[in-house]
């Protein structure tokens, strides 16, 4: 079996057909739970439990696909939030370290996953084995992630 980019690619890179970008920026749905926003980035707590506390950061400015297309400010901007999203993750969660991954080799559109890593770990000592989500995945219970969501609002002094 062969395994190869998308057949879209060079439009989804462009920003044509981009989820990220056709994003109406919704209070939740079905990826997750926005727990934190600028004008220009969302932070989503994710309903599929790959890993307690995995939150994707998503820049909502113009569709770009690499960080060094933002400019000084708006680079100040995401990884300000980033930064700020992953303390309040720390805080929260009390995990033993974070991980920061800025992909996009699935979906070229900026974002980064902050993957909480913990003692009972599918990786220790090694990157978390995060991979597309299909739909299959188990979800967090709609309690248990807005309880999370409303804890992680208050740290965040946002009403997202």
């Amino acid at each position: 079996m062969s395994i190869s980019w998308p057949v879209d690619w060079a439009n989804l890179t462009q920003g044509i057909g981009c989820e990220m970008c056709n994003s109406s920026r919704p209070d939740s749905d079905k990826y997750g739970v926005r727990i934190f926003s600028t004008n220009n980035v969302d932070a989503v707590l994710q309903r599929a439990g790959i890993q307690r506390g995995y939150t994707l950061i998503i820049w909502r400015g113009r569709h770009i696909t690499e960080p060094y297309e933002l400019t000084d400010a708006e680079s100040s901007d995401y990884w300000r939030s980033v930064m700020h999203v992953a303390k309040a993750l720390m805080n929260y969660y009390q995990p033993l370290k974070m991980n920061y991954e800025t992909l996009g080799n699935s979906v070229p559109h900026l974002h980064t996953h902050l993957v909480p890593r913990y003692i009972k770990d599918p990786a220790p000592g090694r990157p978390f084995p995060l991979l597309p989500q299909d739909g299959s995945e188990a979800k967090v219970p709609d309690d248990e992630l807005w309880e999370q969501a409303r804890a992680l609002r208050k740290a965040l002094g946002d009403t997202a």
